[in-house]
């Protein structure tokens, strides 16, 4: 069965109203920033400038690898969250096979997590100073 474009229109004239409406509520936004916003001049006006601290030295400083090794754990933390989120949505549907799946699931991820933790992964502190090495300094 075709639909002819009248026949479009009246059932998804509420999605283009909101994108209509959406588009302009933007524009004024933009619009009434630029009009309404001061315009500043002066010596420090190009500085870069961040949480109230002018930058000092090369911006092009090295990371620490912890860094980037949290942040991919953040994103498989966070997909392992999107798969149960879906798996929620759907746990009616899919009994106490789907459970013990999403539970098998959830104890390999708990896994990796006691792996990260004992290897040092998750440690950004320093290692604490020894008592034997404190009393050699005194």
């Amino acid at each position: 069965m075709t639909e002819t474009v009248t026949d479009m229109l009246a059932h998804n004239w509420a999605t283009g109203l909101f994108v209509a409406a959406t588009l302009g509520l933007c524009a004024f936004m933009v619009g009434a920033s630029a009009l309404l916003g001061g315009r500043s001049q002066g010596v420090s006006k190009s500085l870069p400038f961040e949480s109230g601290i002018v930058g000092t030295g090369d911006a092009r400083q090295r990371f620490s690898v912890k860094f980037y090794l949290v942040a991919m754990l953040f994103v498989i933390f966070d997909i392992e969250a999107v798969f149960l989120f879906a798996w929620a949505i759907v746990i009616k549907e899919v009994g106490w096979t789907g459970f013990w799946g999403a539970a098998i699931f959830i104890l390999i991820l708990l896994a990796g997590l006691v792996y990260d933790s004992r290897t040092g992964a998750l440690d950004w502190a320093p290692e604490p100073a020894d008592d034997s090495t404190r009393k050699r300094a005194d």
